[in-house]
């Protein structure tokens, strides 16, 4: 032991602790509690398989820690953590660290997709886990017809085709969860049917029990490594979007939310066809949202769907502070009104995971991006402080609007390259140990907001939409506006003065970002008739000069 010093102690203590907690009957005294051990081991033969597979997919999870644990210490013992080359060759052990959990997550199936997916959604964490892990989202094996029957007999007391008209046994689609069929009501109503998979809430517990030592095993063999919170945080997610009577109760209130929002449509819940492992709705048509193809032979604008999209978020995040939690391309489609000059629906599904955020936090986060828009370096810190990021505060900037806190760029324009560089210079100098501290400090809310305003799923449609990212920032902008503007107040004692006060602020920086955005249409404009120059003086003088030198009417 003596070679491999103080850290091989712990590596050696750690595995042992790792052992210990995976003996004997641990997972079926997790399973069904300890009077119910020997009941269910040796009287069910489900059970059985649940224990044995429980074993197996931790026993993956145990080598797969453990051959990252080792590549992580011996891979950059020696190097100065300020160096480049510690730089370089940290990044290519998170990229063999992300690829070997890429393959747990594909082998463990089930709530090891969800994890990796949860982890790929996280944007502070290294880019080399969420550019491998995104490739989870697609990956999932359907279940056999005969088990999600058993499901609506064990949820209804019926046979599948004594509760529908009709059930198509070949699912539309199929996630790390639940799989959805088409069916048909007694009435004829067309409908989408989500079908939780059996036995989901064994292995919930098996697998959770198996991230809770693995993250207490990583945190005490790496003490800069401090992630513990993220395994309760997947774990309360996770109850809840297993709880589909929770989904549909989601459902309704994101409808009446955006009941004023004509181009928001989520599909209508069949309560009596409802329980917790079986949702019925109502069937949705339209194209995925990044099908580019699809919304243009629609005759749809797919800049104009990008627009509607991310304000649609904008709006959930400042005004109702009730947010989606999974905005993937599966889970939103478009459906096009060709009666109405091609206008179109934004069609808003799964809604298994959402988060109400704090109205404390909803306002400060609010006045944080009315900082943002005006560069007021005094109101970043105040907001900072208040939401516990405390020294990272300067950060926010980038972070949200792609801007160091001193630019001298406008919203939504690139980074200038020496500022790219400085930042990047800054940011080499942090320790995993710094990020984990900033990201553990971090409200639960801030994260939810990270997640979905940032994630890098939101981003990927706007991009395939071909808009560009100054479309998010001025939606985002625009509501956190609208989202200082308090609601009447009818309580004794009300006063008119912070109401003016709240208004006044928000005339005025509507009026910025009218001027702002009047700014980006003239660039367009001006741009347009540049090229209208030259192509018709090219037409009619036979020659194009290679340089052409019209008035800088815009900056």
């Amino acid at each position: 032991m003596a070679p491999y010093g103080r850290w091989g102690q712990r590596y050696t203590l750690g595995a042992a602790a790792i052992t210990l907690g995976f003996s004997k009957t641990s997972y079926a005294q997790e399973l069904w509690g300890e009077s119910n051990v020997g009941r269910f081991m040796y009287g069910s033969l489900e059970g059985l398989t649940i224990v044995f597979e429980g074993i197996v997919r931790s026993s993956r999870a145990v080598y797969t820690f453990s051959v990252n644990s080792l590549d992580y210490k011996y891979s950059l013992r020696g190097h100065d953590y300020k160096s480049e080359e510690y730089y370089n060759v940290r990044s290519e052990v998170h990229l063999r660290a992300a690829k070997r959990i890429l393959n747990l997550c594909e082998s463990n199936k089930g709530f090891y997709i969800k994890a990796g997916q949860f982890m790929a959604s996280l944007q502070h964490v290294p880019k080399e886990f969420t550019s491998i892990l995104s490739t989870l989202q697609d990956k999932a094996v359907p279940c056999h017809i005969k088990a999600i029957k058993q499901v609506f007999v064990e949820n209804f007391g019926k046979d599948l085709s004594d509760i529908y008209a009709s059930f198509d046994e070949q699912p539309i689609a199929s996630a790390s969860i639940a799989q959805v069929h088409r069916a048909r009501l007694p009435d004829g109503q067309e409908v989408a049917v989500k079908v939780q998979y059996p036995g989901l809430q064994q292995r919930l517990r098996v697998d959770i029990k198996t991230m809770g030592i693995l993250s207490h095993a990583i945190s005490w063999i790496f003490p800069d490594y401090q992630f513990e919170w993220i395994v309760p945080e997947f774990e309360k997610t996770l109850s809840k979007e297993l709880d589909f009577l929770q989904e549909a109760e989601n459902a309704e209130r994101t409808a009446r939310n955006f009941r004023k929002h004509k181009s928001v449509k989520v599909p209508h819940i069949f309560w009596d066809f409802t329980t917790r492992q079986v949702l019925t709705m109502e069937f949705m048509h339209g194209c995925k949202i990044d099908d580019l193809h699809c919304l243009l032979r629609s005759g749809l604008n797919p800049r104009k769907v990008a627009q509607t999209l991310v304000e649609v978020f904008a709006e959930m995040i400042f005004v109702h502070g009730y947010v989606h939690g999974d905005p993937h391309p599966g889970n939103i489609l478009v459906f096009p009104h060709s009666s109405k000059n091609h206008s179109f629906d934004l069609v808003l599904l799964d809604h298994g995971i959402y988060r109400e955020l704090d109205e404390r936090f909803r306002v400060d986060f609010c006045q944080l991006w009315k900082a943002l828009i005006l560069l007021d370096q005094h109101e970043m810190q105040q907001m900072g402080e208040r939401l516990g990021v405390g020294k990272y505060y300067q950060y926010l900037p980038v972070i949200f609007t792609g801007r160091t806190i001193d630019s001298k760029s406008g919203l939504g324009k690139s980074m200038p390259i020496e500022e790219r560089k400085r930042l990047s210079q800054e940011v080499r100098q942090f320790t995993m140990g710094d990020i984990s501290q900033f990201m553990e400090s971090l409200p639960r809310d801030l994260l939810t907001v990270l997640r979905t305003d940032l994630s890098g799923l939101l981003r990927s449609i706007i991009s395939k939409l071909g808009a560009p990212q100054r479309v998010r920032l001025m939606a985002n902008a625009k509501y956190a506006v609208a989202g200082l503007v308090p609601k009447y107040n009818s309580e004794p004692g009300f006063s008119l003065k912070p109401t003016a006060k709240a208004t006044f602020d928000y005339i005025y920086l509507r009026l910025c970002l009218e001027v702002l955005e009047l700014h980006y249409k003239m660039k367009g404009i001006y741009a347009s008739l540049l090229q209208q120059f030259k192509y018709w003086f090219s037409k009619f003088v036979g020659y194009l000069p290679t340089r052409i030198t019209l008035p800088n009417l815009v900056s």
